[in-house]
C-alpha cells in the first residue's frame, strides 16, 4: 500500500512541476518531502524504506550502465577532462574547507571531508539533463560526463579510505573483464530484441556489476558503468540503451522520492543550505573558466559549466557513510540546488544567446581540436544528423549523384569514407564559421525539434535560400518548424509506410497476373 501511496503522489507532483514548466524530478523532490512532513499523519512512514532504497539503487544502477553505453573511455584521459576534474576539485575543496572552519568552526578532518562531498557534482542531474536534450555525446556532454566520472571515482576512493575496508585479493580479476567481452558480444547478439535485451541489460548492471563489484569489495555504482564501457562499441549499444530508457526512469523516481525523504531539516540545516545555494553559481563560474583555460568555445564551456553546478547525490552517500549528522542538511542542499539547476539547464541554450557577446570575450584564440571549421568544400546537399534517418537520406543523394555531406554532433559517426563531419548544429558559433554557398538543399533529421529549430533559423539568418526539409516524429512539430522557416516537414513513420507501400506496388506490378 505504501509503495502505490508514494508513487501516486510523485506522478501528482510530477504533473504540477511540468505544468509549471519544470523538470519532473523537481515534482518528485517536492514529493519526498511532502510525505516525509505529513506521511505519518496519514499513516505513512516517514523514511523511504527499504524497498525505496532499493528500487533507487537500481535506478542509479541502470543509469550509470546506459551511460556506459555511450562513453568513449579514452575521453576520461583528455587533458580538459582530467584537468578540468582536479583542478575544480582542489579548488573548492580548499574554499569550502577554510569557510567550513571559518565559519562554523567544525574539525578540520569533518570540515575537509564535508568540503570534498560539496565539491562533487550530480552525475544524476547532469545525466538525465544532457540525455533528454540528446547532448550527452555532444563535445560538452563528453566532457561533462568525463568529469562527473572522474569525481565520482575519487567519491568512490574516500569512502575506501575513511570508510575503513578495502577490496579484497579477488578484485583484480576486474582487470581481466576486457578478455570477456566476447562473451559479452555473443549474449548480445543472441539476446536479439525486446524483452530479452532489457532483461540482459538488467542482468550485467545490476547482478553482474553491481551484485558482483560489491563482492570482491568494489562500488556496485563502479561495476555498473564498466559493463556499459564494455559493451559500447557493440553494433547495438544504442538499441540495448533505449530498450532500458523506460525501466531506468522510473526507478529513478525512487531515487528522487530518496532524497526527498531523507529526513525533515531544522533551522541551522535550512541555513546552510540557503548559504550554499547562494555559493552555487561559483560551481560553475568555476568550470566555465577551467574550460576556457582548455581551449573549449564559449558555449560548450557555458553549457558544460551549467550542467555540472548541482551538488552531488554522492555527497548524500558520503555522509551517510561517514558524516551521519550531515545528511539531512546535505539533502536538503541538493534538492535545493536541484531546483536552480535544473530549470537553469532547461534554458541553457536561450541563456547562452542572451549572453553570448559577453562571453563570447572569454574565448581562447587557439581552439580545441574537436572544435575545428567543418569545410563542405562542393558538397550541393547537406544532411543534419547521421542517426538511421540521416543515413538513409545521405546515401539516397549519393546515389542520385549528388554532392553530398552529412554533419553530426557525435564524434562517433564521423566517416571518412562517406563525407560525415563532426559539428554541434546547435551551436551558434558553429553556422557563422560555416561556408554554405554552395548548398542547395537541407535534410533535417536530427532527433530532437530544437536542434531543427536552432538549425533552421541559423541557416535563414544567414541568407540561405535553399530548400530545408525536416523529418518530424508527431505532427504538432510542423508549424513551429515551418514558422521557423522550413519549406516542407515529413512525417518520419508516415514516410515508413509509403515506402513500404511503394515497395508493395512494385512487386505487384512485376509479378505474373
Amino acid at each position: 500500500m505504501f509503495e502505490v501511496v508514494i508513487l501516486s503522489i510523485a506522478f501528482l507532483f510530477g504533473i504540477a512541476a511540468r505544468l509549471l514548466s519544470l523538470p519532473p524530478l523537481v515534482g518528485f523532490l517536492a514529493a519526498g518531502f511532502t510525505l516525509n512532513a505529513f506521511g505519518p499523519s496519514i499513516g505513512l512512514p516517514s523514511d523511504a524504506g527499504p524497498l525505496l532504497e532499493h528500487l533507487a539503487h537500481l535506478g542509479v544502477l541502470l543509469l550509470l550502465f546506459t551511460i556506459g553505453l555511450k562513453l568513449n573511455i579514452r575521453s576520461l584521459a583528455e587533458p580538459v577532462v582530467l584537468g578540468s576534474a582536479v583542478i575544480h576539485l582542489l579548488l573548492t575543496s580548499l574554499l569550502f574547507t577554510a569557510g567550513l572552519v571559518i565559519f562554523l568552526s567544525l574539525a578540520l578532518d569533518t570540515a575537509i571531508l564535508l568540503a570534498i562531498a560539496l565539491s562533487f557534482s550530480s552525475t544524476v542531474l547532469a545525466a538525465k539533463v544532457l540525455e533528454s536534450k540528446r547532448e550527452l555525446r555532444a563535445l560538452h556532454g563528453r566532457i561533462a560526463i568525463g568529469i562527473l566520472i572522474i569525481q565520482d571515482l575519487v567519491a568512490l576512493a574516500v569512502l575506501s579510505v575513511y570508510g575503513g575496508h578495502s577490496p579484497s585479493p579477488w578484485a583484480l580479476a576486474v582487470f581481466l573483464l576486457p578478455l570477456a567481452r566476447p562473451l559479452l558480444y555473443w549474449l548480445m547478439n543472441a539476446a536479439q530484441h525486446d524483452e530479452l535485451l532489457v532483461l540482459l541489460g538488467a542482468v550485467l548492471a545490476i547482478a553482474v556489476g553491481g551484485m558482483g563489484f560489491e563482492a570482491v569489495g568494489l562500488s556496485s555504482e563502479v561495476g555498473a558503468l564498466v559493463m556499459g564501457l564494455l559493451l559500447a562499441k557493440h553494433p547495438r549499444a544504442q538499441e540495448l540503451s533505449k530498450a532500458l530508457w523506460g525501466l531506468k526512469e522510473v526507478l529513478l523516481i525512487s531515487f528522487f522520492l530518496q532524497i526527498g525523504m531523507a529526513g525533515l531539516p531544522d533551522k541551522q540545516a535550512l541555513l546552510f543550505a540557503g548559504v550554499m545555494a547562494i555559493l552555487l553559481p561559483l560551481k560553475g563560474v568555476l568550470f566555465f573558466a577551467l574550460l576556457i583555460a582548455f581551449r573549449i568555445r564559449a558555449r560548450n564551456a557555458f553549457l558544460g559549466g551549467l550542467s555540472l553546478t548541482a551538488y552531488s547525490e554522492f555527497g548524500l552517500i558520503v555522509a551517510a557513510s561517514i558524516l551521519q549528522e550531515w545528511v539531512v542538511p546535505l539533502a536538503i542542499t541538493v534538492a535545493l540546488s536541484f531546483v536552480i539547476a535544473a530549470p537553469l539547464n532547461r534554458i541553457a541554450h536561450r541563456l547562452f544567446d542572451r549572453w553570448e557577446n559577453t562571453l563570447l570575450r572569454c574565448e581562447r584564440q587557439s581552439r580545441h581540436p574537436d572544435e575545428q571549421p567543418v569545410e563542405l568544400g562542393s558538397a550541393t546537399m547537406l544532411v543534419l544528423g547521421m542517426g538511421r534517418t540521416g543515413y538513409a537520406a545521405y546515401d539516397f543523394f549519393n546515389n542520385k549523384g549528388l554532392s553530398t555531406v552529412g554533419i553530426d554532433s557525435d564524434p562517433n559517426k564521423v566517416d571518412g569514407q562517406r563525407h560525415v563531419f563532426y559539428g554541434d548544429i546547435e551551436d551558434v558559433g558553429f553556422w557563422h564559421q560555416l561556408n554554405i554557398a554552395n548548398i542547395n538543399a537541407v535534410t533535417l533529421a536530427t532527433p530532437e525539434l530544437e536542434s531543427k529549430l536552432i538549425a533552421t533559423r541559423e541557416l535563414r539568418k544567414a541568407g540561405f535560400k535553399g530548400h530545408i526539409i525536416a523529418g518530424i516524429h508527431f505532427q504538432d512539430e510542423a508549424a513551429p518548424l515551418q514558422s521557423a522557416g522550413v519549406d516542407q516537414t515529413y512525417l518520419l513513420m508516415t514516410g515508413a509506410g509509403i515506402g513500404i507501400a511503394e515497395k508493395t506496388w512494385e512487386s505487384l506490378q512485376g509479378s505474373p497476373r
